[in-house]
């Protein structure tokens, strides 16, 4: 982190950290960690040093030290270190005065270490409102969940509580996409949402049906691990425009399934149709993609997709009133 001439402000600093900038002013009224000069006497301007020791103070207050103690120690320059996962991920371009998504990375790993919600809220509140959704999950969520996970992985149990906390106040930033006001007609056929049989991993669907709700587009989520009869069953009652089968590994990808879901047919006699079934996730890599069915590589190219399939409806299909028929 670079220094000014000038300092730097407590807004950079707590951004740096992954605090607040209350958690700052705090720390300065009550164990005076606090900055080494006053502009004007009054604006705070953070040098170089002082930064080093709100390093130290966040690195022992994640590992369980006592605040006043930590703070003891951060002045005097003792205590071992924490470690942070390193999130690693080329630098991207600051749209709409948004904060550098490193930044956002290392402030959302700092503050899932020390056990902060109100930060991560915060922190990811910020993220999608600078970046947008879709850059906000794959350079930011995505990179540091993956960094908290393999960095308590090779610690065996040691530390999940992070990484659990971290995927809860994603799932929770997620469902706080504000749907749009438009888009299809109430009536539209949904887009289905489904982790196949024994698939826990929902992380990515949320972030599917969060995209699908920026662009108004209507959704319903089934969740992880759905029994294949249960699939079968909402998709003959929902007539859906597409199912999304999401699949982490390969050892839960169900290719009959998909297959089976893809040949379901639904509607009043004489336009019959089909859904469009994406097969979304790792677990489905490694064998081609058969007739009627589509593999995105990204949440970007899935949300376009199935826009498309509001866009161009299949013929004989009007997605403005069709209702589901069971077959």
């Amino acid at each position: 982190m670079s220094d000014t001439a000038h300092g730097l402000t407590t807004g950079a600093v707590a951004r740096h950290l992954g605090v607040s900038p209350t958690t700052l002013r705090s720390w300065d009224q009550r164990y005076g960690i606090g900055p080494a000069a006053r502009e004007d006497g009054r604006h705070r301007r953070w040098t170089a040093g002082d930064v080093a020791v709100l390093d130290e103070m966040c690195r022992l207050t994640a590992s369980g030290v006592p605040p006043a103690e930590a703070a003891r120690a951060a002045r005097a320059g003792r205590g071992r270190p924490l470690p942070v996962p390193a999130v690693t991920h080329p630098p991207q371009p600051v749209p709409d005065g948004g904060l550098p998504t490193g930044d956002v990375r290392r402030g959302l790993a700092r503050a899932a270490v020390r056990l902060d919600g109100p930060t991560l809220d915060s922190l990811l509140r910020d993220a999608v409102a600078g970046h947008g959704l879709v850059t906000a999950w794959e350079d930011v969520m995505v990179p540091t969940l993956h960094a908290v996970g393999r960095k308590w992985e090779s610690s065996g149990d040691q530390y999940v509580e992070v990484e659990h906390l971290l995927s809860w106040h994603v799932s929770t930033a997620l469902r706080q996409i504000t749907p749009a006001g438009h888009g299809p007609a109430p009536a539209a056929p949904p887009v289905l949402l489904s982790c196949v049989p024994a698939e826990q991993h929902t992380l990515p669907l949320e972030a599917l049906a969060a995209g699908l709700a920026e662009r108004g587009l209507p959704t319903r989520m089934l969740g992880a691990a759905v029994p294949a009869e249960a699939l079968d069953a909402a998709v003959r009652r929902l007539g859906p425009a597409a199912v999304v089968l999401w699949s982490q590994a390969r050892s839960t990808a169900n290719h009959s399934l998909a297959r089976h879901v893809a040949g379901r047919s639904f509607g009043v006699k004489g336009a019959r149709t089909h859904p469009r079934v994406l097969l979304a996730g790792p677990g489905w890599a490694g064998r081609a993609v058969e007739a009627g069915m589509l593999r995105p590589g990204s949440l970007r190219e899935a949300l376009d997709v199935l826009a498309r399939c509001y866009a161009e409806p299949p013929a004989g299909r009007d997605l403005s009133s069709a209702r589901a028929v069971p077959r």
